[in-house]
């Protein structure tokens, strides 16, 4: 039960999220445009949540990591669960876009 509840938002096994940005993940940050103007990782691509399903070209293919992120690391839950739904193969949700953005510099 635990592990389905830590899975469905987002805290499934640990990922080397360094590893992945250095590997070219796509940064999606799922923020307003405006939270996004305030400061953002490195490299990210900025879709909004609710804009997410009108704008999923802007994604590499399906089997491209992404990692999400946001303010607090649920609206990129939300994400995560969503590009799932649509076939995304290696998402991860990476919380916080300035916790992204500290891996970002290892």
């Amino acid at each position: 039960m635990i592990q389905r509840l830590r899975k469905l938002i987002g805290l499934g096994p640990k990922v080397n999220l360094a590893e992945l940005i250095a590997g070219g993940a796509t940064i999606l940050d799922v923020r307003t445009p405006a939270e996004y103007l305030a400061g953002h990782a490195k490299g990210s691509v900025n879709i909004p949540l609710d804009r997410l399903s009108a704008q999923l070209k802007k994604l590499k293919d399906k089997d491209h990591p992404v990692i999400t992120c946001c303010a607090s690391g649920m609206r990129s839950a939300s994400a995560k669960s969503y590009l799932k739904s649509q076939g995304y193969t290696q998402v991860h949700n990476g919380g916080s876009w300035y916790a992204v953005e500290r891996q970002c510099n290892q």
